[in-house]
């Protein structure tokens, strides 16, 4: 483990934060904090020079902190909202799913507040642990599926209107009887979506060359699609979810508060 420096609050009676740096001689005099760093004098919290920097290092500030109101219910969290006057990067984890996270540049700033969904941290393809947290949403049985070198394509009987979009990832699945479960497998990402009202039917494209993908063995079989991790915006499912905030500015930046929309999941 590298070395770090620990600050003790007289008020809290605690040891509040971690800094990477590492002096060689630290000490406050007339209401500023010198430290000596291979032999040079630097002044600490001084307006002329950037922040997250020390010693001529650019760092990062980071801040970890829990949502935990009503312990005992499954909740699902889908927003931050940062009261401060700049948007933070976010890294978020709970008890029950794949962790989430939030880029800086996703904050939209409303008000006094920057807003931002939740984004999970899932797998492309989805794994099967993922499916019912990503909602893996049946579209029904096929009428043709035909495979070349790069691409499938399959058409189906129906209007798919825009219940399935470019990016999503589509899926095959046996349900000839007597199966009882059916068993979905990657067959690629869906590149594009087509209606003939002629003929009332729906032709969806897949890039077959995608990591996972598995060619599609028969016409008739039962499709099922899963909404871009990204994109879908679900939120986080847990009892709690712990938050870890980044910011790399290089100027002075405050941060006030830290809220989450939240509600009671039904299974």
């Amino acid at each position: 483990m590298s070395n770090i420096t620990v600050t003790f609050s007289e008020n809290s009676k605690g040891w509040p934060s971690f800094y990477t740096y590492y002096p060689d001689y630290i000490q406050g005099m007339n209401q500023f904090l010198y430290t000596f760093k291979g032999g040079n004098l630097y002044q600490h919290n001084s307006d002329n020079v950037s922040r997250n920097n020390y010693y001529g290092v650019q760092g990062e500030s980071k801040m970890t902190s829990v949502f935990n109101e009503s312990p005992l219910d499954n909740k699902k969290f889908k927003t931050l909202m940062l009261e401060g006057d700049d948007s933070w990067s976010a890294e978020l984890s709970t008890d029950l799913q794949t962790n989430g996270f939030i880029d800086a540049s996703y904050f939209e700033q409303k008000e006094s507040d920057w807003f931002a969904f939740v984004r999970n941290n899932s797998t492309n393809p989805a794994g099967e642990n993922q499916y019912a947290m990503r909602s893996l949403t049946g579209i029904g049985d096929s009428t043709t599926a035909n495979n070349d070198t790069t691409t499938a394509t399959i058409t189906f009987n129906l209007n798919l209107g825009s219940i399935i979009s470019i990016g999503d990832q589509l899926f095959f699945a046996d349900n000839t009887p007597p199966v009882t479960t059916l068993t979905p497998q990657f067959c690629g990402q869906i590149t594009s979506v087509t209606y003939s009202s002629i003929t009332n039917t729906s032709t969806v494209v897949v890039d077959n060359q995608v990591q996972g993908a598995v060619p599609i063995p028969s016409q008739n079989f039962y499709f099922l699609y899963i909404k871009d991790a990204v994109a879908e915006s679900q939120g986080v499912l847990g009892h709690y979810c712990v938050f870890e905030l980044t910011n790399d500015s290089t100027v002075a930046t405050e941060l006030f508060a830290v809220k989450s929309e939240a509600f009671k999941s039904y299974p």
